[in-house]
């Protein structure tokens, strides 16, 4: 039989509760016996600390309302003194001298000064402008024409345009682009301005050869460039005042060669234009056109029946053409419609070739003694 393991059982103090407080002046805890049982015990002895450097004293506390006295360069760097480099402590060999340092750069005060031939001299400070008060509008004068647009009486541009054409009168004086006048200055419009206003113009031109009859192109300048003061004709007898605001809006109604001349009509009517390049337009356009052979024959020996009647042009048949002779060189032709370079071609399936080409009429209004250069007004006896 085994034997079996005894548990023996020791008598002592019966455990102390943790909730009931501790009576003072009662036993110490088991910990607190042994550590007043133990012997004493002195302390170490401590290591010998270092003698302390010599150092700056530190400055006296300032006074109440005294500022402290200024810190010394090597108290605002916060440096401490080191050991001198020439000295060792310690066992074993010295150190290696190291590098000699570089040489400090001398004081500001210790350079030398540079030479006045290269300090640069500095011009002496302008003295300031005096500001003058701007003027002020009673004194110069208010511009004309933002005085009639304040007003009410036209817009900016109408007001130049009245008086560019004379149109504007200021305290009996007629008035100039860009005039200040008072503001209280007495302005006068004529009558005219307002009917030359509603009124669209048309103008009559003889364009040369070398201008577009539309819009600029290749190096070549507009035709309407022509319609100015100076170019407008001597002999003209519309009564009509031209004033810039007639090239508003002034569009060429129908077309003209650049190598071809005579007469071009620019209109800011609408129903002139659909009247003269409508596609139901019949109105007659009358040419002198002089002309060669091809094959160097004599000219009145081609046959210009086709040109009358029977020619094609982009597969379209064209309308009938009056064509007759003028002289030995010359033809005259005259068409009731309008195509691109329509004269030249038609020459060409005839053998023809164009040499100059001159417009002098547009349905009852020729090209008369208008000079080349020069424009006129259309008349309101005048129609197409």
């Amino acid at each position: 039989m085994a034997d079996r393991p005894t548990i023996s059982l020791k008598t002592g103090k019966p455990a102390r509760d943790p909730r009931r407080p501790r009576v003072r002046g009662g036993p110490p805890p088991k910990a607190e016996a042994a550590l007043a049982a133990a012997p004493d015990r002195t302390p170490p002895p401590q290591r010998p600390q270092k003698p302390q450097r010599p150092g700056p004293e530190p400055a006296a506390p300032a006074a109440r309302g005294e500022r402290p006295a200024p810190r010394t360069a090597p108290q605002a760097a916060g440096a401490r003194p080191g050991p001198n480099p020439g000295t060792h402590r310690g066992p074993g060999p010295g150190p290696k001298p190291g590098p000699e340092p570089w040489p400090k750069p001398a004081p500001a005060a210790a350079r030398p000064p540079r030479p006045a031939a290269d300090a640069p001299r500095r011009p002496p400070p302008a003295a300031p402008r005096p500001t003058l008060p701007a003027p002020s509008a009673s004194a110069e004068g208010v511009r004309i024409n933002k005085l009639m647009t304040d007003r009410g009486l036209a817009s900016r541009r109408e007001a130049d345009e009245w008086i560019a054409a004379g149109f504007v009168r200021v305290d009996g004086a007629v008035a100039q682009l860009g005039q200040r006048v008072p503001p209280d200055a007495v302005i006068a419009v004529d009558e005219r301005a307002r009917q030359e206003q509603q009124r669209r113009v048309t103008v009559l031109l003889h364009k040369p050869v070398g201008w577009v009859s539309g819009q600029p192109e290749d190096g070549y300048e507009a035709a309407v460039a022509l319609v100015t003061a100076a170019n407008q004709w001597d002999g003209d007898r519309s009564g009509i005042r031209f004033n810039p605001g007639h090239l508003r809006h002034l569009a060429p109604a129908g077309r003209l060669d650049i190598d071809s001349t005579g007469l071009l009509v620019l209109t800011q009517d609408g129903r002139v234009a659909r009247h003269l390049i409508g596609d139901e337009t019949r109105v007659e356009k009358e040419y002198l056109v002089r002309v060669e052979r091809v094959d160097g024959e004599p000219v009145q020996s081609t046959d210009i029946g086709p040109l009358r009647h029977g020619l094609e042009l982009d597969g379209v048949q064209l309308r009938p053409a009056q064509a007759s002779w003028q002289n030995e060189q010359q033809l005259r032709i005259v068409l009731r419609e309008g195509r691109k370079r329509q004269i030249r071609r038609m020459c060409e399936l005839v053998g023809l070739k164009v040499l100059g080409l001159k417009r002098v009429r547009i349905g009852s209004v020729p090209l008369g003694q208008l000079p080349e250069g020069r424009w006129r007004f259309l008349r309101d006896d005048e129609r197409f």
